[in-house]
């Protein structure tokens, strides 16, 4: 198992080694201590902070990954109330991605909007143009 000072696992993982304090800060990850009290990851560790990661890119909370990782602390009898906790979350990010899609596609709409009166080749307002699509 290879061990990591703060640094070099703050560059493995590709995070500040500020945010990494702020992650043990906040209890979503706990370093282990050397025999000089120095802080030191391992591989585990890289795993772990991977998923938070994940976590964090699916827009969870602050809170929601506490709650989280509480829960996990607690063991396997947490497993229903992670899994629900989890599927709360994925509702909420794919509410958030077709809300995003849905203006990429006005966005979209706008740009061959212009493409068309630069090349005269149309006439309408936007709202009209938007309409022969919807």
């Amino acid at each position: 198992m290879n061990k990591y000072s703060i640094g070099k696992f703050a560059t493995k993982v590709g995070l500040t080694t500020y945010t990494l304090r702020y992650y043990d800060k906040q209890k979503l990850i706990i370093p282990k201590r050397d025999g000089n009290n120095r802080r030191y990851y391992d591989d585990e560790d890289v795993k772990w902070i991977g998923f938070i990661l994940h976590l964090k890119g699916t827009g969870m909370l602050m809170t929601e990954i506490q709650e989280y990782v509480e829960l996990r602390k607690q063991g396997d009898s947490t497993i229903n109330q992670r899994k629900k906790l989890l599927q709360s979350v994925r509702k909420r990010s794919i509410a958030d991605i077709n809300e995003r899609k849905s203006h990429l596609e006005i966005l979209s709409l706008k740009i061959d909007w212009y493409d068309g009166k630069l090349k005269h080749k149309v006439n309408e307002n936007f709202e009209e143009y938007i309409k022969r699509f919807r």
